[in-house]
């Protein structure tokens, strides 16, 4: 009975023993969940669509973008760009549809912009202290490029409001998570949060601001005009494929980059 006993207790420690080596093996063998595989990014203009847009109430006053939450939060995940940015891209979309039909502006075009700018209003140029989006979706601190003063690479505008928005009154400099320029910002600016205030360093202000300045006479379904229209931020080569790759990662659903 003694020695029946004994063999069952070894038996069952041995089962034990070769459960765990084999769960020890699998994890040293990368037992964990694959990395996500990207898809390969197409490089045609205009980029495809993203992820369709929710119909909300834009009439209903306040932050209307905050309607997108349960469009946007899982999307956020899969784009890695923060949810509030995508809540302000799609609301734009939706209003440049009602003001501005002809445009045909998909929000995954103003993401790309707000990648290729400021990854999304957190890159502020410094190596360290990156920059946030508070509860309200101003960006802290303030994101304020360089110096528009004709250096190599840079065009020369010198001041045209006062310092007011970029806190030089020698030079113009591009502000906030889409970087206007002050005087873009004077004829384009938007109040796309309902406060009454035109801020370019508030999200939802700066995305639907954007989308104006995109749809000033272009049609984005267009290759001619999506290229046009992007030329309205920059003309390099360079800035146009990064806005296009962009575009079209987040048409995939994954992150840019």
């Amino acid at each position: 009975m003694k020695k029946a006993a004994g063999c069952g207790c070894g038996t069952v420690l041995a089962i034990i023993m070769v459960i765990a080596f084999v769960g020890w093996s699998l994890s040293m063998m990368g037992g964990n969940p694959p990395m996500r595989q990207y898809q390969a990014v197409p490089d045609h203009v205009p980029p495809d669509p993203g992820a369709e847009v929710p119909a909300i109430d834009l009439q209903a006053g306040g932050r209307v973008a905050s309607q997108l939450a349960w469009w946007a939060d899982p999307l956020s995940d899969e784009t890695d760009i923060p949810a509030q940015a995508l809540r302000a891209y799609g609301a734009a979309e939706l209003y440049a549809q009602q003001a501005w039909p002809e445009c045909h502006l998909r929000w995954n075009t103003l993401a790309g912009i707000g990648y290729v700018e400021t990854r999304h209003g957190t890159y502020t140029g410094k190596a360290f202290g990156a920059a946030k989006m508070n509860e309200e979706g101003v960006v802290e601190p303030p994101i304020i490029g360089v110096p528009l003063d004709g250096s190599p690479g840079f065009a020369h505008i010198p001041d045209t409001d006062g310092g007011q928005l970029d806190k030089d009154t020698e030079f113009d400099r591009a502000v906030g998570p889409m970087q206007f320029i002050p005087q873009s910002w004077e004829h384009y600016g938007l109040d796309g949060n309902g406060d009454g205030v035109r801020d370019p360093h508030q999200i939802d202000d700066a995305a639907l601001s954007s989308a104006q300045l995109l749809c000033d006479g272009h049609d984005l379904s267009t290759a001619e005009g999506w290229v046009a229209a992007i030329g309205r931020y920059n003309q390099s080569d360079q800035y146009l494929r990064d806005v296009r790759d962009a575009a079209n990662s987040y048409a995939l659903k994954q992150p840019a980059g």
